[in-house]
């Protein structure tokens, strides 16, 4: 296959490949436990392909405040959990990514600058900068993606969904003290929505039929 340049298509590591013209941000969050989101980007299995998942969490809670899928790692889907995330629940003091290219772009940190935000970065190769949402991940996929048979990106969406809300109303965490991410979320900030707004469901995206 190497002679014949085939390759098979599967998900490959480094999903968050730096740009090297885009300008890289200093890591802010050391000794901050308090206002402060951050976000990641992992691949989600599915029966014969796989789709992108973009999550933003809230560090002091951990409650997922948006997420969106994709099938392209093109960076609107990670300006679009941004964006709704900011319209529901206003703006935190520091943003956290890594040095991806999708969040080191010019036009996904020109949202944040609008809303004054300060913009950090993990340091090269240092995965335990964002760990609270690697540990989202595990739990993710643990509890949920490699229980499940996805069959399409519609049906995939439906079982994230179904997941996030038990994670973010039901699943009780020992560091929160043993309390919902939820729980702990309403207790710091209070999001925009009118009375009577279910906070577990916020983060819901169209059903793409590119995902079928």
């Amino acid at each position: 296959m190497r002679i014949m340049r085939l390759e098979a298509i599967y998900p490959k590591p480094n999903l968050s490949r730096k740009h090297a013209e885009h300008r890289v941000y200093p890591y802010l969050l050391r000794g901050l436990p308090n206002q402060v989101w951050s976000t990641d980007i992992t691949y989600i299995r599915m029966n014969g392909g796989f789709l992108y998942l973009v999550a933003i969490i809230d560090w002091y809670s951990r409650y997922v405040v948006s997420w969106e899928l994709s099938n392209t790692l093109d960076n609107a889907f990670c300006i679009s959990a941004l964006e709704k995330a900011l319209s529901a629940y206003g703006q935190p003091e520091i943003f956290n990514s890594d040095q991806g290219c999708q969040f080191t772009a010019e036009n996904f940190t020109t949202v944040l600058k609008d809303h004054s935000i300060a913009i950090s970065m993990d340091g090269k190769g240092r995965a335990v900068d964002n760990i609270f949402i690697e540990r989202l991940w595990r739990s993710v996929k643990y509890e949920e993606v490699y229980l499940a048979d996805y069959q399409s990106g519609v049906e995939t969406h439906h079982g994230l969904d179904r997941y996030l809300r038990f994670y973010n109303g039901s699943r009780r965490h020992q560091a929160l003290g043993y309390r919902t991410p939820h729980e702990v979320f309403i207790e710091r900030k209070e999001p925009r929505f009118e009375h009577g707004t279910d906070l577990a469901c916020t983060a819901l995206i169209p059903a793409n039929p590119a995902w079928n």
